[in-house]
């Protein structure tokens, strides 16, 4: 691991590059202090990015030497991982087939007719000329016949040079009245920043219990994606995982039926398409779903430490925390993050979630699982 002074001229553990599409759960600006978690703490060598995303920490985790394993629903989270902790060929490789692919030329194809808009559109995610080249480049990646961690890099480098000229506030179910001055720029694949890795990494995808029930690991790290304690939220709202529905499209090349006025895959509907950590509703004691589920994650998981991201927007108060935490072990540290203020400090329970000042703030709990 690189060291590096903070500054109170401690020694650090130096938080290594990641990168990632612009995404609503994106953990770069808490990297750092999850990075710092885990390397005090002792014999760590098997870690578990159980809700992966971007896979900024996934990314993070192995640059740092662990065995990691990165786990997450979605398709585009697979993708990812696959490039960034399986693919193994060198970039010269890549860098032909990414270059092949920047010289076609463009065409009208299933992508132009359904998210691609003329300079005199509205609310369109991509310029026309953008999507033309997206067909030609997509139908070309699957006649090459690649190896699955192959396709990753490739299907990686075009979600990026389509993330770098979209016309939305970072995800797919609405979009901007007006074109955004990126989306003027032209559609251009680079190659993923990849690193050199030489541990045992796994990429899995499905269900987080089903994935539980199947490893144990030194070191885990939980993100759901939770509900917000917003009261008022309807039932109707767009499910997290929806947010994205065109990366999907793009991986997997299905040309779905759609519905509605962006445009969404019909398997990104509520019922489809639904987190029980992002479930609003109460049981008949009037505990929260999804604090039942956070409850039954925590125990049902084969990890020494635990790490947990929680932000006090969120549906749990302190007191369900603290009561799921101490079921299944004991809570070493909180960490309170100010995102604004760039301020982290370590803090014990108190009897608020907002510093008195009514903004939310995201913590880190650390616990030691009581061993079975």
């Amino acid at each position: 691991m690189d060291l590096q002074l903070n500054i109170f001229n401690q020694c650090v553990v130096k938080t290594p590059l990641t990168e990632g599409i612009k995404y609503a759960g994106s953990k770069l600006k808490i990297l750092p202090h999850i990075v710092n978690i885990v390397s005090e703490l002792p014999d760590i060598k098997n870690v578990f990015d159980g809700f992966s995303g971007s896979t900024r920490v996934s990314q993070a985790f192995a640059q740092l030497g662990y065995n990691t394993t990165s786990s997450d629903i979605s398709a585009w989270s697979e993708v990812f991982a696959n490039c960034y902790l399986k693919s193994k060929k060198t970039d010269e490789f890549y860098q032909k087939i990414v270059n092949r692919l920047n010289g076609l030329k463009g065409y009208d194809g299933w992508f132009t007719e359904n998210y691609g808009g003329d300079i005199t559109d509205t609310k369109k995610p991509f310029q026309r000329k953008n999507t033309r080249k997206l067909d030609a480049i997509r139908d070309e990646i699957e006649k090459l016949n690649l190896g699955w961690e192959d396709k990753c890099v490739v299907l990686t480098s075009l979600i990026y040079a389509l993330d770098a000229v979209d016309s939305t506030l970072g995800h797919y179910v609405s979009y901007l009245s007006e074109w955004s001055p990126r989306s003027h720029n032209d559609l251009w694949l680079e190659l993923p920043n990849r690193f050199t890795h030489t541990g045992n990494h796994q990429v899995l995808r499905g269900d987080i219990f089903d994935t539980v029930s199947k490893g144990k690991f030194d070191f885990t790290y939980f993100d759901p994606p939770y509900g917000s304690n917003n009261e008022k939220m309807p039932p109707s709202r767009v499910r997290y995982n929806s947010y994205y529905h065109i990366w999907t499209t793009v991986i997997q090349h299905d040309k779905p039926k759609l519905f509605g006025k962006v445009n969404r895959r019909e398997d990104s509907r509520d019922e489809f398409a639904a987190s029980i950590f992002e479930e609003f509703r109460k049981d008949d004691d009037g505990h929260y779903l999804a604090m039942k589920a956070l409850r039954r994650l925590i125990q049902e998981t084969q990890s020494r430490y635990i790490l947990l991201s929680y932000s006090s927007g969120g549906r749990a108060t302190k007191e369900e925390l603290k009561s799921i935490i101490n079921e299944s072990g004991v809570l070493m540290k909180v960490v309170e993050i100010d995102y604004k203020k760039n301020v982290m400090a370590n803090m014990r329970w108190t009897n608020e979630w907002l510093n008195g000042d009514g903004k939310n703030y995201e913590y880190l709990f650390l616990m030691r699982k009581n061993e079975s």
